[in-house]
């Protein structure tokens, strides 16, 4: 009888000083990679927001005033015909870029078009978005249960996870009204469990072009945006229901390299570090948010000649910012996390040479793909010693 495996875990404290990949969005706080729904009712322009979505991705041009990861995008417009494609690229846009494509015929899911769509990244392997309208036009005949709707959608989701793009699958709403909208969704709730967001666009008046796009998922924060469809046929912002910005990778980046610019290094808690570089709360850097943003910002910090590194420090989280002038960041891209069991750990009054010739050996600095293949147990940065020279914040 063969040994079964042993599950590979990572206790509470480890995981929240390890160092990771910030999640990848193709439309910034919207759009992230993974699978996601659109639903809305028959002719509601749910294909017309699909044409235009893949035509910005790949112009590199804002969705509603979130930034894009521009790439190659490509449109399964499964319901149209080439003509119709093309009338309605003139209507919302001058330029079509060559980084789009379209498509209007496609195997099943199962039966050919996971071989077709990674053929497709294999030969443009910059592809950030693939659109699929409609989901019903790509699956087998088969009855719609729980377990057919579940399979179905995670051929998708691996697909969508193993190349690191988003998918967005076009789906119609019932007819039937439900106090949640996204009880609307048609088919079972595996549809919305087996997604990474659900977006439905509901027009307020059948024909005014008004429309709410509420969305939910698992990266996003629940909103809900108030849309017009313009003269072109291109859905407009009205409003957004999220009042407060989120604060992205890159703004975390700025704020610490204009603190960090007069110091060469820093020391404190979390609570401590929001209060230096938001001391008037206007950029919502709160001491919950300050360390996941860091821990999702060490590659872009160590760019920016900034080497970061959240440990625990007599039973505090500690957040330690070392400026590169105070830290070699050279060859930080080839260091991999170290297990602190495995490591006599330096204390008290002498520990500080320690801290300045071996600092470059924290995991804080450890590459992308490091920190991707590190084992879990263990895999937490080296936690520096106390007594370091320099600003160091006191409770």
């Amino acid at each position: 009888m063969s040994k079964t495996k042993r599950l590979q875990t990572i206790d509470g404290e480890s995981l929240m000083s390890l160092p990771l990949m910030p999640i990848n969005f193709v439309v910034d706080t919207l759009i992230s990679q993974g699978l996601h729904i659109l639903a809305g009712s028959p002719k509601v322009g749910k294909s017309w927001l699909a044409l235009w979505l893949s035509v910005m991705v790949a112009k590199g041009e804002p969705v509603w005033g979130m930034s894009v990861k521009q790439g190659t995008t490509l449109y399964l417009c499964l319901e149209d015909s080439v003509l119709r494609i093309q009338n309605r690229l003139f209507e919302i846009t001058e330029d079509a870029p060559d980084s789009v494509h379209f498509c209007t015929e496609c195997a099943l899911i199962g039966q050919g078009l996971e071989e077709q769509v990674e053929t497709f990244l294999t030969a443009h392997p910059d592809t950030v978005l693939v659109i699929i309208d409609t989901l019903q036009m790509v699956r087998p005949i088969h009855d719609a249960t729980y377990a057919n709707d579940y399979r179905d959608l995670s051929v998708l989701k691996r697909l969508a996870d193993k190349h690191g793009i988003a998918i967005l699958l076009i789906h119609h709403l019932r007819k039937e009204k439900a106090e949640d909208v996204f009880h609307r969704i048609s088919g079972t709730t595996a549809i919305s469990g087996a997604v990474d967001s659900s977006f439905t666009l509901v027009e307020e008046k059948r024909g005014n072009g008004r429309a709410r796009l509420t969305c939910v998922g698992r990266d996003i924060e629940y909103r809900e945006l108030e849309l017009r469809r313009g003269e072109e046929n291109v859905w407009e912002l009205v409003s957004d229901s999220r009042e407060e910005p989120v604060l992205c990778e890159d703004r975390i980046v700025i704020l610490l390299s204009a603190f960090m610019s007069t110091r060469t290094i820093f020391i404190g808690t979390p609570t401590e570090l929001s209060e230096k570089i938001d001391p008037d709360k206007t950029e919502g850097v709160t001491p919950k948010k300050i360390s996941r943003l860091i821990l999702q910002s060490v590659e872009a910090l160590r760019k920016n000649g900034i080497a970061a590194v959240v440990r625990r420090s007599n039973g505090k989280r500690v957040i330690e910012l070392n400026r590169a002038d105070s830290v070699d960041l050279e060859g930080a891209g080839e260091i991999v996390p170290i297990d602190p069991a495995a490591v006599d750990q330096p204390s008290g009054e002498g520990a500080a040479g320690a801290v300045e010739t071996d600092s470059s050996l924290r995991g804080g600095q450890a590459s992308r793909s490091a920190i991707r293949h590190a084992q879990f147990r263990g895999a937490a940065p080296y936690p520096a010693p106390e007594g370091e020279k320099g600003e160091q914040c006191r409770e």
